[in-house]
This record gives C-alpha cells, sequence and structure tokens, in this order.
C-alpha cells in the first residue's frame, strides 16, 4: 500500500491508488470465502458426505490464493515482515531493474534498424508540412521562435557581444594585410577606367555646390589682402575666384581628357602601384586602416550600431504584426505548402531526418539509455516500490483472485480423481 499520503499522489496516481486498494479487498475477500467455505464444509462432512468436494475446492482456493498472495506481495516487500529469501525483489534490486531496462530499451528500440523502419513509413515531412502550412500554425511556430530568440538576445552580454565583435574585426578586418589586395583592386579599377562615374559624380557635385554657395567665397581671398587695398578690389578679386573655380570645374565636366582628370587618373595610379610594392605607401596605409578601427568614435558607434540592432530586434520579435513576424509566418507556411505538395522534397526531407536520427541513436544509444538506468538509481527504493506497485499492483490482483479460483478447480479435480480411483477416501 503507498506510504505516501493521498493528496500529494498526481490525481492518475490516486485513481491507481483507489483501484489497487479495490482489487485487493476483492483478492483477500475470495480468500476469506474459500476459508469461511472450509471451515463450514471441514464441520458438517459427516452428515453431508458430498461436502468433502467443497472442501478439497475450498482447500485448494486457500492454498493458490496464499501461493499467489505471497508471490504477489514478495515483488514489493518481505512477507509478513519476514527475511524470507528472494523476497522483496524490487526495492533489493532496483539498480538492477534499472540497468536491466536501459539494456531492453537500448537493444530493443534505440536501433538505428528499428529507427530507420519506423521513420520510413511515417511521412514525417508530409505530416509536418500539412500541419505548418495552416497559417495558424505557422504563426504559432513562428511566435515560440521569437520567444527563444528574444530569450538569446536578452541572455547576451553587450560587453560580450562588443568585445566579440571587436576581436572578429581585429582578426579579420585589422590584423590581414589589405594593401596589396586594395592596390590590386584600384589597379584594376583605373584600367577599366572603372573610376569615371565617379569622378564624374564628385565634379557634379561640386558644380552643384558651388552653384549654391557663391556667397561662402565672400572674404574668402580678400581677407587676406592688405589693409591700404580698396574694398572694391577686395569683392573685385573675391567675385574673380568664384568664378575661375566655376569655370574650371566646368572644363573638368566638358573634357574627358581635362589635365585635372589625367593627373588624377596618373595619382590613382601610382597609389596602386604603391599599395602593392612600395613598403612605406603600404605602412602608410595600414596605419591609417588601424588607426581608423581604433578610434574611439569608431568603437563608439560599432556598440551603438549593436545596442540599435538588438533594440529593434527585439521590438520586431515581440510585435506580432511586424514586418518580422508576418514574413517568418508566411515563409514558414510556404515551407510547409512545398513539404505537403512536393513528392521529391518530402523524399529528401525524409531522407535527411531518418539519416540524422539513425546517426544519432547510433552513436548516442548508451547515453541515452542511461538515463533510465541513472534515474532508477537515484530513485529511494521504498519510492521506486510505489511508483511500480502503483503501476501494475492492480493487475497483479488478479493474480491473486485467478489464483484462489484455479487453486479450487484444482483441489476439486485432484479430489474427485483420487476418490474415483483410491477405494476408501
Amino acid at each position: 500500500m503507498s506510504r505516501t499520503p493521498m493528496a500529494l499522489l498526481s490525481p492518475a496516481d490516486q485513481e491507481r491508488l483507489r483501484g489497487l486498494r479495490r482489487m485487493k479487498a476483492v483478492a483477500l475477500g475470495a480468500l476469506i470465502l474459500m476459508a469461511a467455505l472450509f471451515v463450514v464444509a471441514f464441520w458438517l462432512r459427516d452428515q453431508h458426505p458430498w461436502l468433502e468436494y467443497v472442501r478439497a475446492a475450498a482447500e485448494g482456493g486457500m492454498v493458490g490464493a496464499l501461493a499467489d498472495w505471497f508471490a504477489v506481495t514478495a515483488l514489493f516487500r518481505r512477507p509478513l515482515g519476514l527475511p524470507i529469501p528472494h523476497t522483496a525483489i524490487i526495492p533489493n534490486r532496483k539498480d538492477e531493474i534499472g540497468r536491466t531496462l536501459g539494456e531492453f530499451v537500448e537493444t530493443n528500440f534505440l536501433s538505428g534498424d528499428v529507427v530507420r523502419a519506423k521513420l520510413s513509413t511515417a511521412a514525417v515531412s508530409r505530416r509536418f508540412g500539412e500541419w505548418l502550412r495552416e497559417p495558424a500554425h505557422a504563426e504559432r511556430v513562428a511566435a515560440e521562435a521569437s520567444t527563444v530568440a528574444s530569450a538569446v538576445l536578452r541572455a547576451l552580454s553587450d560587453d560580450d557581444v562588443q568585445d566579440l565583435i571587436a576581436d572578429l574585426a581585429r582578426e579579420h578586418l585589422v590584423e590581414p594585410d589589405w594593401a596589396p589586395s586594395a592596390g590590386g583592386w584600384l589597379q584594376r579599377i583605373v584600367e577599366a577606367d572603372a573610376h569615371r562615374g565617379a569622378v564624374d559624380l564628385a565634379v557634379d557635385s561640386i558644380a552643384g555646390w558651388l552653384d549654391a554657395n557663391a556667397h561662402t567665397f565672400s572674404g574668402l581671398v580678400s581677407r587676406r589682402l592688405p589693409g591700404w587695398v580698396p574694398k572694391l578690389a577686395h569683392r573685385f578679386v573675391d567675385e574673380t575666384v568664384y568664378h575661375e573655380a566655376v569655370r574650371f570645374v566646368a572644363a573638368v565636366q566638358a573634357d574627358p581628357q581635362h589635365p585635372a582628370r589625367l593627373a588624377l587618373d596618373g595619382y590613382l595610379g601610382r597609389l596602386a602601384e604603391g599599395l602593392q610594392h612600395d613598403p612605406a605607401v603600404r605602412d602608410r596605409f595600414e596605419g591609417a586602416k588601424s588607426a581608423l578601427f581604433d578610434s574611439p568614435r569608431v568603437i563608439a558607434l560599432a556598440a551603438q550600431a549593436w545596442e540599435t540592432a538588438k533594440t529593434g530586434m527585439l521590438n520586431a520579435l515581440a510585435d506580432p504584426q511586424s514586418g518580422l513576424r508576418r514574413r517568418a509566418a508566411s515563409a514558414l507556411s510556404e515551407i510547409g505548402e512545398r513539404l505537403a505538395s512536393e513528392p521529391a522534397l518530402q523524399a529528401r526531407v525524409d531522407g535527411w531526418v531518418t539519416d540524422a536520427a539513425v546517426f544519432l541513436v547510433d552513436r548516442y544509444r548508451h547515453d541515452i539509455a542511461s538515463i533510465i538506468t541513472d534515474t532508477v538509481e537515484k530513485w529511494d527504493a521504498a519510492e521506486t516500490t510505489e511508483k511500480i506497485e502503483l503501476m501494475v499492483g492492480r493487475d497483479l490482483q488478479y493474480i491473486r483472485l485467478n489464483g484462489t479460483v484455479v487453486g479450487a478447480m484444482a483441489g476439486l479435480a485432484i479430489f474427485a480423481v483420487a476418490h474415483a480411483l483410491i477405494p476408501g477416501i
């Protein structure tokens, strides 16, 4: 009988306990009935000889009931508390039972052939696709994935992420020597005249700025003239400088072979050559690159970028109506539709799932089965006995009841045969 208070048991265990108690009462009632029949038959056998048959049946029923009571009780505890060998089997051999159960599961269930045979007929991808293509299910998966992703983002330390970004940037951006590669790219750009578009854009931008900012030339040069120069000359000098700048830029715009353009081409070509072959130029370039990445402003900008990205991701993941969540749910629904309707895709996915499951089972079957062994070993012997008795004890009480009936029939049959074959009995 369970020693755990009824209130501490789960509803399912409470129902099992009530069923176990009922069956124990029935089995005990059958034994008491056999004992009462035996007493009555033994007492009245001289007046009614036919009661010998009843006595024999009752005697056999009592023997069968007691024998099966002993057998069932010996599984869980010592009958009547007596130290009889090979009793209290479950509490005494709990660890061995756990190991045997683990070996049984490992051998008969955690087998690559068993898993492959089961999954080959399960149509996993098609069933999953039919379930996933429903918009409500796709939204549910997207919501669960968003919850997990949000938890991961919140668990990440901002300092650790920034340090990781800095380490990755230093490993892949700062430490590698960019100069030869940059020089090679620049050389190919110049040789292909691919830089002309950028030059045109720069010249056009300068022309537009000059057109909109003529006032900035007021005093640009004239303030540096001697004080005795008339004010009229100051204005003339500033306007002359402005108009010359405008004419120069216009000339550069109009002439693809303008000396300024050719000078820029020559400079870019020399820069490309220096980046590839001149150690001094390469050192200056790498120094400028390192100074840029190590700049406090760049570091602060990277930290701010991470904070902004993290906040944006968390907000998008938390909002069911965000574009991210809607696109994720739509993509999942489309994946489900394809899995449900494309046999070729189903075959590939089923193959991947089966191969992955077989690999995991073959590689970790012992570790998986050891969960059973280790769990049973950690259980208290009395607790283990209670758990098992609640699960199977009710069915075992039928053994006692059946033993009573079979014993009675056997006793009656033996007495009847003996009475028929041996005179005087």
